[in-house]
């Protein structure tokens, strides 16, 4: 079976970005409970995998000597 390749238009800290928006807007609808802390660790994770996809990409990052 062959891997579909996808061209995006916008760069990975954008998409989780928006995904970490939609989440956290999500969650705030929801009411009190499992499903809305859920939700919360989820829009948490996409921000630090955004950060961490910005930090790697960084000119300033160094190779371990």
């Amino acid at each position: 079976m062959q891997r579909r390749h996808v061209k995006h238009t916008t760069s990975l800290e954008e998409r989780l970005a928006e995904q970490a928006q939609r989440l956290h807007a999500e969650a705030r609808s929801l009411p009190p409970g499992i499903e809305r802390e859920r939700t919360i660790r989820k829009a948490r994770q996409a921000e630090i995998g955004a950060h961490i996809s910005e930090w790697l990409r960084s000119p300033g990052l160094q190779p371990p000597d």
